[in-house]
């Protein structure tokens, strides 16, 4: 597209003409005694939608913290892929419905799945991979053309590839992670790849947590999971694999005045960027990890998944 920019100047009149994408030009408009200058910026072209489009989700509740689909649109961009993403606000109740009618959307070709749809998509779904299906939660599904809908759980494989890309290792080290749900399940699974030398859950309800450690157990059985509270002291990194902190007033995940120098503070949430867990962290001396990088390591992979 074109960016154009006016000034007035003192030039005789003149016919105008175009020389260069970006340029400052003389130009006269009839019925005006003044001759501008008409500053042209050529500007790279967006993509058009077109009836050809294949179309992408991201079944979210609310969807205003989103994050993936300018990063998926920009994948399809560099593959050459006439595709686009968009969010879809789905409250609970409704998933079943829009799931369902979603198969028999011709172009449409999958979706990214976030809060809170990350565990009821599972019995939406006709196939579900290994991992789902150990820690009962997916984020994305995939529409294959028949109509069958396939999903898949990327968010642990991402979260340990967002901590390795800023150079943090975790193999070895003690590990405290609040949450029981799709994504702390899903990162526990992974961290149980991971060779760390201990693992302490933290949730509210400790029946989730105790069931989340037995299926760890039995998947890794040299792996020392142990069940914790609040306190995340002794710990090498903090995990917050819930949605605390995504909204003013939530609690705090962890007793943020047993937080260390030397300790890395890690989120999921990435809106807001700096929760109140990472101010705290920030305060208190440790490292901490924005929940974005989770996204960023994993976007490429669902792109794989869906097919883009």
């Amino acid at each position: 597209m074109f960016a154009i920019h006016w000034s007035r100047c003192t030039q005789p009149r003149a016919r105008g003409c175009w020389s260069s994408p970006k340029a400052s030009i003389p130009w006269h408009f009839p019925g005006v005694n003044e001759v501008v200058n008409v500053s042209i910026s050529q500007e790279p072209l967006r993509s058009e939608i077109t009836g050809k489009t294949r179309v992408l989700g991201i079944l979210a509740h609310p969807t205003e913290h989103v994050k993936a689909p300018p990063g998926i649109n920009r994948i399809a961009r560099e593959r050459g892929k006439d595709a686009v993403m968009v969010p879809l606000n789905v409250a609970p109740d409704d998933l079943s419905a829009v799931v369902n009618a979603l198969r028999s959307v011709r172009n449409f070709d999958g979706s990214i799945i976030t809060v809170p749809h990350k565990q009821a998509i599972l019995s939406l779904c006709d196939e579900v991979s290994a991992q789902a299906r150990a820690v009962s939660a997916a984020n994305v599904i995939r529409r294959e053309s028949d109509g069958r809908l396939v999903a898949a759980q990327l968010d642990g494989i991402g979260f340990v590839a967002g901590l390795r890309g800023q150079a943090i290792l975790v193999s070895g080290r003690s590990v405290h992670l609040t949450g029981a749900g799709g994504a702390a399940s899903a990162i526990a699974f992974a961290l149980g790849e991971e060779k760390i030398a201990t693992l302490t859950l933290n949730n509210r309800s400790q029946e989730k947590a105790r069931a989340l450690r037995d299926q760890l157990i039995e998947a890794y059985p040299t792996l020392d999971v142990r069940l914790g509270n609040r306190d995340p002291s002794g710990h090498d990194i903090v995990i917050n694999g819930t949605t605390l902190g995504m909204k003013p007033g939530d609690a705090l995940p962890v007793d943020v005045t047993t937080l260390r120098p030397g300790m890395v503070v890690a989120e999921v949430i990435m809106e807001p960027e700096i929760t109140p867990l990472l101010a705290a962290a920030e305060a208190a001396g440790c490292r901490t990890h924005l929940g974005h990088h989770m996204l960023d390591h994993q976007l490429q992979l669902m792109a794989d998944f869906i097919g883009l």
